[in-house]
Order: structure tokens, then sequence, then C-alpha cells
């Protein structure tokens, strides 16, 4: 992975990271479609390694993604200008598991499944509609900004 190089002081320590990527919901996703740029929004979970996005199978970002699989992420929160924190997230995104997910079970999307259900609903159990299915981003660089460190 590369370093990041631009605004050390205010980058945020790997803890520091891992701790606000686990704390916020939404991040951007960025993708490339024949006609330039495609942003959404999406929820996603961190397990310390890589990014996973739980994106709609038949989706502009999905078909993006499969034809070219770089991606990049951010992850941000803040009001004021001396508030402003974040995550940049680069790197290539590829499918896990079956697309579209059911319920049949899975042990390299166990962890990750458990993570987001946690995380958004608050329960241990993974509800499966058969339109999603897991993307895996796994870093090529990350930048970080904590503003309030200023």
């Amino acid at each position: 992975m590369r370093e990041q190089r631009r605004g050390r002081k205010i980058a945020m320590a790997q803890d520091e990271v891992d701790a606000f990527l686990a704390e916020e919901r939404t991040c951007r996703v960025a993708t490339t479609s024949p006609s330039g740029p495609h942003l959404t929004p999406l929820w996603f979970v961190w397990d310390g390694q890589a990014l996973w996005l739980n994106s709609v199978v038949r989706s502009q970002r999905w078909t993006d993604l499969e034809r070219d699989p770089r991606v990049a992420v951010v992850i941000d929160t803040g009001h004021g200008f001396g508030e402003l924190r974040g995550v940049e997230i680069r790197g290539r995104a590829e499918s896990v598991g079956e697309a579209p997910r059911t319920s049949t079970p899975d042990p390299d999307l166990a962890n990750t499944e458990l993570l987001y259900a946690r995380k958004y609903t608050g329960r241990d159990e993974m509800h499966y509609d058969g339109r999603h299915a897991w993307l895996r981003v796994v870093p090529e660089k990350i930048s970080s900004w904590d503003f309030r460190k200023m």
C-alpha cells in the first residue's frame, strides 16, 4: 500500500482510521462509467484489512466495476472547517461470494456479514433480499485527515 505523503500533520493514525470507519455509516463510491465518473452513497463495513460494500447487483456501480474494478471511496464527517475528518480509500473492487447473495452459509463472508448486521441493525443476523452482493476493496492507498489536529 502506498503511504500518505501530503497532510501528514492532520493524518489519522491507524487506530484512529479503524475507529472512524467503525463509527461512520455512509461512504461515497466513485466508479468510472462509459459516460464519465459515477458517484453513489452506500453502506459499508471495515474489517481492518478491507472495505466491504453491500451493493445492488443490477446497478450502474456494479456494471462499472465489472468493466473497470478501480474505485475510490470517501467516508467523511464534520460541519465546520475545524471539525472535518475523513478517509479516502483507493483500490480495486472484487466480488466475493454469490451474486446476488442468499442466506446460503459462506465462511468467506461470515465475519463481514456479522459486522454489517451489528452495525446497521444491532443484531447478529444478516438480512438477504436477493438483490445485493458483496464487493471487497483491498486498499492500495489510504489517505486520511482530521482538521481537529490543526
